[in-house]
């Protein structure tokens, strides 16, 4: 019998993860209209202590991964939607990279070094270049939108198998939910499907 079930620590990860960027990206949201002041200071300070968190949390995610191979796709689905999730799932592992990367080269550009929590600072990997600080806010706002909009596609994908297909690809992300196992016959069979298609 093969479990279709991620790790509690895969899980963990995962929503941990989902939340930071979420809030992050709110937050960046939010942030950028308000005119210069003590309080907007404060939550730039927030919003980059998140994002290096958000960094060392998907650097420990792609250690995990590393030594711990994800449960395998349904052998029902097809091929090519087997292709897209892999394409997808490595996009967003660069996206989660490059983002708070880009929000640091920015920083630095700017002037402004990085002080996680206030008390560790980080330094500065570019000197103060007013230009390349507004590229790089460019690139940091493109980069973002670009992977709201995967999550978007990520979570569109996710429902699209539980309540059109009524699969296990969202149920075996949930820590409350449990996910039938297949026997191999029911894999052969299903992959003999698949493959009719």
């Amino acid at each position: 019998m093969t479990d279709s079930r991620y790790s509690h620590a895969a899980m963990a990860l995962h929503w941990l993860m989902a939340i930071l960027l979420i809030s992050l990206f709110s937050l960046g949201i939010y942030m950028h209209e308000l005119p210069l002041s003590p309080d907007k200071l404060k939550l730039y300070s927030w919003h980059k202590w998140a994002g290096v968190t958000a960094f060392m949390l998907v650097l420990l995610r792609l250690l995990w991964r590393a030594g711990h191979r994800p449960p395998p796709l349904p052998a029902a689905m097809p091929g090519w939607q087997k292709t897209a999730s892999h394409g997808m799932h490595h996009l967003l592992y660069v996206l989660m990279v490059a983002v708070p990367l880009s929000g640091w080269l920015m920083s630095s550009a700017k002037g402004f070094q990085t002080v996680y929590f206030g008390v560790l600072p980080l330094p500065d990997v570019l000197g103060k270049d007013k230009e390349l600080g507004e590229l790089l806010q460019t690139v940091h706002k493109i980069l973002n939108l670009s992977l709201a909009a995967l999550v978007v596609a990520h979570v569109g994908a996710a429902l699209k198998h539980h309540l059109i297909d009524r699969d296990d690809i969202l149920s075996r992300m949930l820590p409350l939910r449990k996910c039938r196992q297949e026997s191999p016959q029911t894999q052969t069979r299903t992959q003999s499907q698949a493959q009719s298609r």
